[in-house]
């Protein structure tokens, strides 16, 4: 797990705790919006132990449970770094749902060759190319990332899981508003599932 970034914490909490945002309607979701069970997922998208899990448990998750109803799942930003932002604000760029978390999946896949360095501009130009796999027109994704709303979203969101949910580390898993401390493997992660069935 990767820990929180204190101090660029710090710097966001001051930039936007003035903004009275909605962060509950701007969360990227899939499933039955009243299936039995809701994960919650706060992760950053340059954090390894984020992306693990992504390959480890949310294709197995979504064949499983999601696809079947049983199961709504939420992606929660908590980007750690300015990396992370761009990348979550390339994600939100793309207006349709069901490619929004294709491109996650992609994101996570390719995390090895994107969250690279310390060049933003290359990381955003790398981040580009793979929002280009997925219909985004670079134009698009320019605008998005220089909208100050589209980081405003996804930082205020950030701030009420800090709020609210005191998250300390990436990823923090809650099932049903539970705090999920189990091991990272899709066996125990699907019998702590099915005792909520």
């Amino acid at each position: 797990m990767r820990k929180t970034n204190k101090k660029f914490y710090n710097i966001i909490f001051l930039l936007f705790i003035t903004f009275s945002l909605n962060a509950e309607s701007k969360i990227l979701s899939e499933g039955k919006s009243d299936a039995k069970i809701t994960i919650k997922v706060f992760s950053s998208l340059t954090c390894p132990a984020c992306a693990n899990f992504h390959s480890k448990i949310y294709y197995k998750l979504k064949k499983d449970f999601i696809d079947k109803g049983l199961v709504k799942f939420e992606h929660h930003p908590f980007p750690l770094d300015l990396a992370a932002l761009n990348a979550e604000i390339i994600l939100r760029c793309h207006g349709d749902n069901s490619e929004r978390f294709q491109l996650l999946s992609k994101i996570y896949e390719k995390q090895g060759t994107w969250a690279v360095g310390s060049d933003i501009k290359k990381i955003n130009d790398s981040i580009k190319e793979i929002g280009l796999e997925f219909n985004l027109k670079k134009e698009k994704m320019d605008n998005c990332l220089a909208d100050d709303k589209s980081q405003d979203d996804v930082l205020a969101q950030r701030i009420e899981a800090q709020r609210k949910y005191k998250i300390e580390s990436t990823p923090t898993i809650f099932i049903n508003e539970k705090k999920y401390r189990g091991k990272i493997n899709y066996k125990q992660f699907k019998k702590n599932l099915e005792k909520n069935l």
